[in-house]
């Protein structure tokens, strides 16, 4: 049903993502990705990439998972202390996070762990011990996020009747500051705000969507992008099916107009290491971009805005103010 929404160009990398996909069975992988290839032309070296909880990592999985053609695991391992895993609610152990990431390194060369700061309970000395075991285990590639509270989770409940503390941005924010100098001295690339891989490293993937390629997506609530309007599939586990079973593709759209095609060329770009390439957005953003030029912001270097270790604490309200 999707075949075309990408004019037919080659697939270069393939994402199974969250929900849990590796709570999927090889053969159930495998048959997806078989249909894949046949429908859709796939370039010789793709990326493809699973997601992968630790407590689902198996040395039998992982014989598995490469068999059928896996080339990069994507594991979120979030904190390497138990205090913190048992605040988020996770299944994992601090021990499998450990175990099992150097299990997955005997078979996959290319993982990318999550990990997450700025929680009430994550001191400086905490996060500094989670990057360096993630340094000391040779993973290629970090995502690291500072900690949301999203409206009507547990957590913005808990924090609401006083039984948990709220995040505090300055902590997030030094945090935030101090990871970006270790992973640089570690010899990490910050190529993108919360992702930094060794040379050689970057995720295919994910820079796929900040150089505005198109993409499809796959499953319930998967979004869509062509290079002129994006599509989501509808949220609904059982209306999807139902939907599907009958040959419809459930699915609302937005067509983009030209400026929200250049708004979100700045808000994806701007977040890179390489910025946002004037002769794409235009000259005159120069100008607007000034003041953050003065204020240690931004620089301005091969014909491309570029932000600073600071500007990068402020990266979404400064993309706010260049949208036209």
């Amino acid at each position: 049903m999707q075949k075309d929404y990408a004019a037919n160009e080659p697939v270069e990398t393939i994402y199974f993502g969250g929900g849990t996909p590796s709570l999927c069975t090889s053969e159930e992988l495998k048959d997806i990705i078989a249909a894949i290839y046949s429908t859709h032309d796939v370039v010789d070296n793709a990326e493809i990439t699973l997601e992968a909880n630790p407590d689902d990592i198996t040395e039998e999985k992982l014989q598995l998972w490469k068999m059928i053609g896996i080339t990069r695991l994507s594991i979120g391992i979030q904190s390497f202390f138990e205090e913190d895993l048992v605040w988020m609610n996770r299944a994992h152990t601090a021990g499998q996070a450990i175990d099992n990431l150097q299990l997955a390194k005997k078979y996959f060369d290319n993982i990318t762990i999550d990990l997450i700061y700025g929680t009430p309970q994550i001191t400086d000395e905490k996060w500094k011990h989670n990057v360096d075991t993630a340094i000391a285990l040779n993973v290629p590639h970090l995502s690291c996020y500072a900690l949301t509270v999203e409206p009507r989770t547990p957590l913005e409940k808990m924090i609401r009747l006083e039984q948990s503390k709220n995040v505090d941005p300055d902590k997030q924010s030094a945090q935030f500051l101090l990871l970006m100098g270790w992973l640089e001295q570690a010899g990490y690339e910050h190529y993108e705000i919360s992702n930094y891989a060794k040379p050689g490293w970057r995720s295919r993937h994910n820079s796929s969507y900040w150089q505005g390629k198109k993409y499809i997506g796959l499953g319930p609530s998967a979004h869509s992008y062509n290079g002129k309007e994006r599509q989501w599939n509808a949220a609904n586990n059982n209306s999807y099916i139902e939907s599907i079973n009958k040959g419809i593709l459930p699915f609302e759209k937005e067509v983009l107009t030209p400026a929200q095609q250049l708004n979100e060329y700045i808000m994806t770009s701007l977040r890179t290491l390489e910025g946002i390439d004037l002769a794409i957005a235009g000259s005159e953003l120069l100008e607007q971009s000034k003041k953050f030029i003065d204020g240690g912001l931004m620089k301005y270097e091969n014909n491309s805005l570029i932000l600073t270790k600071e500007g990068k604490l402020l990266a979404d309200g400064i993309a706010a103010e260049l949208f036209g």
